[in-house]
């Protein structure tokens, strides 16, 4: 499925993009994109599905106060292949990602990492039924902080919290691939998963000044309104929460994925980012 999504306000996107068309198409030299994950932390609430999201600070490089999903890029340790693991094997996410069991690992190691890291949940626990319940305490924290600061490693961490990383909560959602003419471009798998109970998403992070959890139809608004902005990974995927009756069928939602890159696509009104969903 076709569709078409304005470049927005944004001035650096926008400068980036008419950048990138004014050049002579032999001039152009994408970078290559780094692998990433992220994930949707959704629940249910008075009037509906609700997602925890980010806003970007105004410095970050690669979308600047832009509304976001909590994750990030691959640490190389993701992959270590005696990450305390449960649920759903690495081979079998490489199935569900198409890609190699190497890649599907640390894709999914990241989602957990990213999602702690950038927000204080872990999709964790001491066995394969059960997730920890509470990871707000001051040592937490500080093995969050150790984490963000690569001093340790997820498997690391798990290990010697007698954890397991439980694979089985999260979801796959969709795959992007940040377009040609961006100077930080990510080939990022989207997940999504339930809050754990027991467990409270934070701001805590430095590359966000706002964090809560959002109304998916007020934020469509929103954006519609140009009062708050995302690229269009973004609002598709907020457009399928707002779209689902609870969490539960958000999650139980199995959805074709293949790599989507926006294009950027000159039209009679304007210029836009083309993007070829699958259907």
């Amino acid at each position: 499925m076709r569709r078409d999504f304005p470049l927005g306000s944004a001035p650096a996107l926008v400068e980036r993009a008419q950048n990138w068309l004014g050049r002579d198409a032999a001039a152009h030299d994408p970078v290559a994109p780094r692998s990433a994950a992220t994930v949707l932390l959704v629940r249910d609430g008075q009037h509906g599905v609700e997602v925890f999201m980010l806003r970007r600070v105004a410095t970050m490089e690669f979308a600047p106060q832009m509304m976001v999903f909590p994750g990030g890029g691959v640490d190389p340790r993701d992959a270590d292949p005696a990450l305390p693991w449960a649920g759903p094997s690495a081979q079998e996410w490489g199935r569900v990602l198409g890609a190699d069991e190497t890649t599907a690992r640390e894709l999914v190691a990241a989602a957990v990492r990213e999602v702690f890291e950038e927000c204080g949940v872990l999709l964790a626990g001491p066995d394969t039924d059960s997730v920890v319940d509470d990871v707000s305490g001051t040592d937490w924290q500080a093995d969050r902080a150790a984490l963000l600061s690569r001093e340790v490693s997820l498997s690391e961490l798990l290990v010697r919290r007698g954890l397991v990383l439980r694979s089985d909560l999260l979801r796959a959602r969709a795959h992007w691939i940040t377009p040609e003419f961006e100077s930080r471009r990510y080939d990022t798998r989207f997940f999504a998963a339930e809050l754990p109970e027991g467990q409270v998403p934070d701001d805590a992070t430095s590359e966000a000044d706002h964090a809560a959890w959002v109304d998916p139809a007020e934020l469509l608004r929103d954006y519609h309104r140009g009062e708050a902005l995302m690229l269009p990974p973004t609002v598709v995927n907020v457009e399928e929460v707002a779209a689902a009756r609870s969490a539960d069928e958000f999650l139980r939602e199995e959805l074709p994925i293949a790599p989507v890159m926006p294009v950027l696509t000159p039209t009679e009104e304007g210029v836009m980012l083309r993007c070829e969903l699958p259907v």
